[in-house]
């Protein structure tokens, strides 16, 4: 097995230029989807994430076939589709995860018509789905850069009134917070975030890159602002495990992060220092304790 000395010096051989360009990738995507993903959690919104992966390929497929920019392409239709889901979610005749199913089903079935039409369509297909990090062209790279700095600038710039949106709707709507823009806004930051993402972790398993992180740090912290930055580290710390454990073992890279998330979210899951399982479970025990102890203490007396 590859050892990290070797990895770290396969990223310095000329040869493999395409490996600190994967690297760079991976850290951008967990760390843009690690901060939105924070709202995302909040909001208990996580269908959004897997509805924006899906709305995007129609974008991904026509780029492809146009020999055009993925980014860009999956751009313009994932904050189409964004923009649609928050209009038509202030109806109070339809609640939003109708909204989101409906859009997102009928833009991936378009996705998998027009990329039908390319030749060899199937490879196409299997990469979009799954990812291709060590494919990623070194065009796209500064487009990832700049729309990840982009998204982390909104996000941090709007981070308080979407806090109120996010703790009580009704509350902010009422206080004048301008919910609809706000929505657009999330909404918007979140199809960006999935769009640079996907080349790197495929349009299947993006959305444990948005909420995966954001979770595991809810679980290990009750402070927002510890929140947004804990999220982003866990989510670039899998990055680059997930990276570097797939190039020494030969495994695909995105399933090979997205496990390394979901055991961290486990662990902490398990042993969180006040919201882990195995914390509940001795507090349990040691109330029972004494209140057996208590009972005893009457009985004698």
């Amino acid at each position: 097995m590859l050892t990290p000395l070797d990895f770290l010096m396969d990223l310095f051989n000329p040869v493999l230029a395409f490996l600190p360009r994967a690297l760079l990738m991976a850290v951008v995507c967990a760390l843009v989807c690690g901060l939105v993903g924070v709202h995302v959690v909040l909001r208990g919104m996580a269908f959004i994430g897997d509805a924006v992966a899906h709305s995007v390929f129609p974008g991904l497929a026509v780029a492809f076939l146009l020999s055009g920019s993925l980014v860009l392409g999956g751009a313009v239709a994932g904050v189409t589709t964004a923009v649609l889901v928050a209009l038509l979610s202030q109806s109070r005749r339809l609640k939003e995860d109708s909204v989101i199913g409906v859009l997102f089903v009928g833009a991936f079935a378009l996705g998998v018509v027009i990329i039908s039409r390319a030749p060899g369509y199937a490879g196409s297909l299997q990469d979009f789905l799954f990812g291709s990090i060590t494919g990623v062209p070194a065009s796209d790279v500064p487009v990832v850069v700049i729309g990840g700095g982009i998204v982390v600038g909104l996000v941090l710039l709007l981070h308080r009134p979407l806090t109120a949106v996010s703790l009580d709707r009704e509350t902010a709507r009422a206080a004048g917070v301008p919910v609809l823009l706000l929505d657009v806004a999330l909404y918007t930051a979140v199809s960006l975030a999935v769009v640079i993402s996907v080349q790197t972790i495929g349009n299947v398993l993006v959305l444990a890159l948005l909420v995966t992180p954001a979770a595991t740090a809810r679980l290990l912290t009750d402070r927002l602002t510890r929140m947004l930055w804990l999220a982003p580290l866990i989510g670039a710390l899998g990055g680059v495990v997930g990276l570097y454990l797939s190039w020494a073992v030969d495994v695909p890279t995105g399933a090979t992060i997205v496990l390394l998330l979901t055991s961290a979210f486990t662990l902490a899951w398990l042993a969180a220092p006040r919201h882990g399982a195995l914390v509940r479970l001795r507090s349990r025990r040691s109330g029972g304790s004494a209140d057996r102890a208590d009972r005893a203490d009457r009985a004698l007396a």
